[in-house]
């Protein structure tokens, strides 16, 4: 009796730690947040012209299990990409909520930005950015989702894709700035901004947002021998988040761009 009354305890005890720490991990995923930025090249793997692929885009992001991804370069029923309406193919794909904002009408169908989302979305919002008069420009577009986190704040989170060019940048940051700005709960901006953090549009950008990572920032672009950071995540400034971990995933073949992940904790 006393051998089981023995084992008995040994059980219990194994059983609260158990619990205790599974209680943690479930209090540390509440006040942890990953996202990530992809530019995915409408699903073309760079190696293979004219393939589409976007089960290995999917690959990606579910093998890093972000809570919030945007995307960019994103096909939705046009020809060259089979007709497929990618953002609902992948959210289909990853098990996410998603939102997708044109930026133009492209070969039949349209092209531009997307949301994913492991939270159900609150509000869609879509901006149209500007682009300097006279000077040849694609339009380009900031888009938002507003969700609730696991601890009950809510969030908006951005997806954008600057233009080429110095001249439209600079309008379309201080726009972005102008939108996102002066909001009062959270704020995330993703994307590929075509710029790297030493560009003058980025300067106007930090007067409300602080970029994931400010020194030795690893590369994303191209997928073979990246040497260039285009695509950023950025915090507003005073946010209660701090940045846990900032990674850029290498070695991935999936589009011409490498996917960046931050987690931010409270």
């Amino acid at each position: 009796m006393k051998k089981y009354l023995k084992h008995l305890a040994v059980i219990l005890a194994l059983s609260n730690c158990a619990m205790i720490a599974t209680a943690s991990t479930a209090i540390k995923k509440a006040d942890s947040l990953k996202v990530m930025t992809y530019n995915i090249h409408h699903a073309n793997p760079p190696a293979q012209a004219g393939v589409i692929d976007l089960q290995a885009i999917a690959d990606v992001i579910k093998s890093q299990s972000p809570d919030l991804v945007a995307l960019q370069e994103l096909d939705v029923l046009t020809p060259r990409s089979g007709n497929v309406d990618q953002v609902k193919k992948l959210a289909e794909l990853t098990g996410m909520y998603s939102y997708f904002s044109k930026g133009i009408d492209y070969d039949g169908g349209e092209y531009g930005v997307a949301i994913l989302s492991k939270f159900k979305i609150n509000k869609t919002e879509r901006f149209p950015l500007p682009f300097k008069e006279g000077l040849q420009a694609e339009q380009r577009s900031l888009a938002i989702v507003n969700v609730t986190l696991p601890n009950g704040s809510k969030l908006d989170f951005a997806c954008t894709h600057l233009d080429l060019k110095d001249e439209h940048r600079l309008l379309q940051v201080a726009e972005i700035n102008k939108v996102l700005g002066n909001r009062k709960n959270e704020v995330i901006l993703a994307g590929d901004l075509n710029l790297t953090a030493s560009n003058p549009a980025m300067a106007i950008l930090e007067k409300h947002f602080t970029r994931s990572c400010e020194q030795n920032c690893a590369p994303t672009i191209p997928d073979v021998n990246p040497d260039k950071e285009i695509d950023f995540i950025l915090l507003k400034k005073k946010s209660k988040l701090k940045v846990a971990s900032h990674k850029v995933i290498n070695d991935v073949h999936a589009s011409d761009h490498l996917p960046l992940v931050v987690t931010y904790t409270k």
